[in-house]
């Protein structure tokens, strides 16, 4: 029997910690940016709720760190591929 963990033990492995670190990102961009100054690349402002900005901000946060963090797991485990 293998040691290696089952597939959805892998997915929280990736999906966990990047949730974590996309709430540290939130809070590190958004001590900075306030959500209802932001413009679409200098012409029109952004005409959304600032709770809105909040939530697309952080799944776009997660999306890309989960990204990373699952292309590290699959470069480091050779023997899956």
């Amino acid at each position: 029997m293998s040691d290696a963990p089952g597939r959805p033990a892998q997915m929280l492995c990736i999906l966990w910690p990047a949730f974590l670190m996309a709430g540290v990102l939130e809070m590190l961009v958004f001590a900075v940016v306030d959500p209802a100054n932001l413009q679409w690349f200098g012409a029109s402002p952004v005409e959304l709720q600032p709770t809105t900005v909040y939530s697309v901000a952080f799944l776009l946060f997660w999306l890309v760190i989960s990204i990373a963090s699952g292309l590290t797991q699959f470069l480091a485990n050779p023997e899956a591929h």
